[in-house]
């Protein structure tokens, strides 16, 4: 049995197209689903987990159908979503015997347990308000352990994080795929799913256009990564087989077949167009490359709601 299945799936809202036709199979790995803001992660996990009906297809998580046996797939999952899921008037221990009381699990061992393997025993019974943010996402992960299941579900796990946080989070995401668990992650921090996932799909627009290993898909693309930072952008010059792919403020991004002989050109070029180069770093492809060579740049639409976010990492910190 295949803890992750879907065949097909696709949600429309109306005349916008969210998720289109996705086939996927997974099955005791670190999975990561890779995309902006607007590409289909969240639409496809909540699909996943039961809590949005797809508007086609079919998929199966532990074996059961996700709308037609959805109560049997909650039994066997957990859901961490990007938002704080702990009540902080409760100490972390009343927050965990919360959950156990959900899925009825009797008892304190498998509470005291979970807060354990979440290095979180020492402050189990101080007020969760009092906690950092990487601690409460600790705990809501403590939270989730709880009934044992056999899928964990994780959507954007480090968002708001700092970097200490970011790592303690997947350190414990590891532990949990060395214990034979199924954890399927979005993200959108690329050089994270290129460390800690077994394998990743990219996902554009609603459609899956690449499912691989990390490594498996930097080699798809092949080539280098040329980084200039210059005075002002840089226009798109066309020279050999180096195209620019991005810009990050003064940095201009580009992909090149044979950085050693195609580069020296690029900047004769640009120095014809009056930019000056102040800067030059020549790299292997990141998956940042590959979702950009796979599927572009996306306009995550919408608007990006400042409120919202700063609401969310006010109440991790």
């Amino acid at each position: 049995m295949v803890a992750i299945e879907a065949d097909g799936l696709t949600r429309r809202f109306g005349d916008l197209l969210a998720v289109d036709d996705l086939d996927l199979a997974v099955d005791r790995e670190v999975f990561g689903l890779l995309g902006p803001n607007g590409s289909g992660k969240t639409t496809t996990v909540l699909m996943l987990t039961t809590l949005l009906r797809p508007s086609a297809g079919t998929a199966r998580v532990s074996g059961h159908d996700v709308v037609r046996e959805a109560a049997r797939v909650r039994e066997r999952i957990s859901y961490v979503p990007q938002d704080m899921a702990v009540d902080i008037k409760l100490t972390g221990r009343e927050n965990v015997r919360f959950y156990a009381a959900l899925y009825g699990v009797a008892g304190r061992d498998r509470v005291d347990e979970v807060l354990g393997l979440m290095d979180l025993a020492d402050r189990a019974d101080d007020l969760t308000g009092t906690y950092s943010g990487g601690m409460r996402r600790r705990l809501e992960l403590a939270q989730a352990l709880v009934h044992e299941p056999e899928v964990l579900f994780l959507d954007e796990p480090t968002l708001g994080l700092d970097v200490a946080g970011r790592r303690a989070i997947w350190d414990h995401i590891a532990d949990l795929r060395r214990g034979g668990m199924t954890i399927f992650v979005t993200t959108h921090y690329m050089d994270e799913a290129d460390q800690a996932c077994d394998r990743v799909g990219v996902i554009a627009r609603g459609r899956l256009v690449a499912i691989d290993a990390p490594a498996a898909l930097r080699r798809r693309i092949g080539g280098e990564r040329v980084v200039l930072r210059t005075d002002r952008p840089a226009p798109p010059v066309a020279v050999g087989g180096i195209r620019l792919v991005g810009r990050e403020g003064d940095r201009s991004v580009y992909h090149a077949d044979d950085a050693a002989a195609e580069v020296p050109a690029l900047l004769a070029a640009l120095s014809e167009e009056g930019v000056v180069v102040r800067g030059l770093e020549v790299s292997s492809p990141t998956l940042d490359d590959v979702f950009l060579a796979l599927a572009g740049r996306q306009d995550e639409g919408g608007g990006f709601d400042y409120r919202s976010f700063r609401n969310m990492i006010r109440r991790r910190h």
